[in-house]
Parts: structure tokens; sequence; C-alpha cells
């Protein structure tokens, strides 16, 4: 309640244009110029894993309801589909 950062998240080695709370609230996913998305722990600051397959900046991502697919939308003029828990992507 006080508005004091609770955590820097770092690792991208670009701008970061979206991120999402997973629907449990334990992960952040983030999605960067650097044409990657990340998966962050909440508790440890950590990040979990590194999405890789679009080939321009990831501008947006989103969580299914259930938290078991991400949604990415590039400068590449693509929407990948991402299982949350293994990174593969699921469709293009």
């Amino acid at each position: 309640q006080s508005g004091d950062c609770q955590s820097t998240l770092t690792g991208h080695s670009d701008e970061v244009n979206s991120v999402a709370f997973s629907p449990d609230g334990k992960l952040v996913a983030s999605g960067s110029d650097d044409s990657t998305i990340k998966i962050w722990d909440i508790s440890t600051g950590h990040c979990d894993s590194t999405l890789t397959g679009h080939s321009d900046e990831v501008l947006s991502v989103a969580w299914s309801p259930g938290g078991k697919q991400i949604a990415s939308g590039s400068g590449d003029e693509t929407i990948k589909i991402w299982d949350s828990r293994s990174g593969d992507c699921q469709s293009t």
C-alpha cells in the first residue's frame, strides 16, 4: 500500500513494450523490442524462460484465462500462441 517498488526485473536487451500478470498472480510475461517474451517468477524475480520465434519486436502479451497459454503480437505481423509451461509455440 505504500507505493514502493516491490521488484525490478531485468534481462531484456531492448525496450519492454508489454507486461501481463498470469491469472494466479505468480508469474509475469513481458514482451520486448528484442523480439522475445520472458516469463518471470514474481516471488524470486528470476526469469523462468525466454520465448523466441518472433522476427520483430513483441508489442503485446496476454495470458489465457486458465494460464496455460500466452498470446503475443509482434511487429512481424504475426500473433503467436505459446504453451506457458513448455514455452513451445503452438500456433502462428
